[in-house]
């Protein structure tokens, strides 16, 4: 019996056709969706060589709606109040996505916002946020984000060399110069907590601590570093198959130390946070480490419904769920197979990682970097030897803290 609408061009591959409707109806009951990355815009003003939307495996956005219309819009937000009422939910995220988002341009995003407020009942509170390049930030779209109450976060990945080495418009010119000008403004006083942070891709050629010192010049509330996508069957930039090797846990551990070894708290990094939290027996803020159930859900410009989009590095139609918010609610997706094996903790594991010391704070890894062809996604993460070395390292600090903790500076 075929219990989830579901591409069959895979179906041999876990975890379609896996999961046992016995046990989605007596021992696991689905998390309810509160994070709702909404794509406004399909296109791209940047030409970033390592994007999993345009460069890798998925081809969908060629045929994509270049913006969101305001028909998808009221629809979608109607859907994220229809959860939030059914579950009564206390707070969910709205994270404008795109492409670029900002070239959906001021009215669009205006519409959707006031569609998602007059949709989502009184008792839940809405966080907005938008992933951004930057590129866009001038005068009169940060008033109109501030007026929105919509924090910016900027993708920046580290100084005009490294940012500029992948970070590029198409007719080759450097992002870095236009971003920063664009962090200028919003970082002006006159708009108080639009700032949401920056997000750095690793790439291994750049020095991790003058990176991380490079963003830390743009004053960021926080930041955050994402491994590149990839997989077992496309292998990321510079990651051998060798485990004894760990490239990009030594460049995440020279960065950690640099962070946890200043003398005051000079900003939040989030996946380091989640780490110590983790090692420490509490929860992690992402699914990209740790157990907690995914609560992500992406609507797409014209109200197709994908579960997170990074899995698109993967193959193509792998976001897919065959669902659309004019069909559909949030609670059929909450049954769809890729969205129960990110929720279902150590069962969804592969045999190696359930028995792993670290399994706990690791949880595998992040979901879209397990996969293999022909196998699909119960693996340990690609990334596995670099999460065991970063996460062994800041356990033996943190142990080293415990034993002596005159020697850890307070923030």
């Amino acid at each position: 019996m075929t219990l989830f609408p579901v591409p069959r061009h895979r179906a041999s591959e876990w975890p379609v056709d896996l999961l046992d409707p016995s046990m989605l109806d007596t021992n696991w009951r689905p998390v309810p969706l509160r994070h709702f990355v909404v794509k406004v815009h399909s296109r791209c003003n940047l030409a970033c060589d390592y994007c999993y939307l345009y460069e890798m495996a998925d081809t969908s956005w060629r045929s994509a709606a270049k913006a969101m219309s305001a028909r998808v819009a009221e629809r979608t937000a109607a859907r994220i109040g229809e959860h939030a009422r059914t579950h009564g939910l206390e707070r969910i995220e709205v994270i404008l996505h795109g492409g670029e988002p900002l070239l959906a341009g001021a009215e669009r995003i205006e519409g959707l916002v006031a569609a998602v407020r007059r949709e989502v009942p009184d008792t839940t509170e809405v966080s907005l946020s938008v992933q951004t390049n930057g590129v866009l930030l001038d005068e009169p779209m940060l008033d109109t984000l501030y007026d929105l109450r919509i924090a910016v976060g900027v993708s920046l990945d580290g100084g005009a060399g490294a940012n500029d080495r992948h970070r590029r418009f198409a007719d080759g010119r450097g992002s870095h110069d236009a971003v920063a000008e664009g962090l200028r403004r919003l970082r002006d006083a006159k708009r108080p907590g639009l700032y949401g942070g920056l997000l750095c891709t690793i790439d291994l050629a750049n020095d991790p601590v003058d990176v991380y010192e490079a963003l830390l010049s743009h004053a960021p509330p926080v930041m955050d570093f994402l491994l590149p996508h990839g997989n077992w069957t496309q292998l990321p930039p510079s990651r051998p198959a060798d485990p004894a090797q760990t490239p990009y846990g030594d460049w995440l551990v020279a960065v950690f130390d640099r962070w946890y070894g200043a003398a005051r708290q000079e900003t939040r990094v989030r996946m380091f946070e989640d780490i110590l939290s983790l090692v420490l027996g509490g929860d992690s803020g992402s699914e990209s480490i740790g157990l907690s159930p995914a609560t992500v859900v992406v609507v797409d410009t014209d109200g197709s419904i994908e579960q997170v989009d990074t899995l698109k590095s993967a193959f193509d139609g792998a976001a897919a769920t065959g669902m659309s918010v004019f069909a559909d609610s949030f609670d059929a997706v909450l049954r769809h197979p890729g969205v129960v094996a990110r929720q279902i903790g150590v069962a969804g594991l592969s045999e190696t990682c359930r028995g792993c010391r670290i399994r706990d704070v690791c949880g595998g890894g992040y979901f879209p970097h397990r996969y293999r062809a022909g196998e699909g996604f119960l693996n340990p993460s690609v990334y596995c030897p670099d999460l065991v070395r970063v996460i062994d390292h800041v356990r033996e600090r943190v142990r080293a803290d415990l034993t002596d903790p005159g020697e850890r500076r307070l923030g």
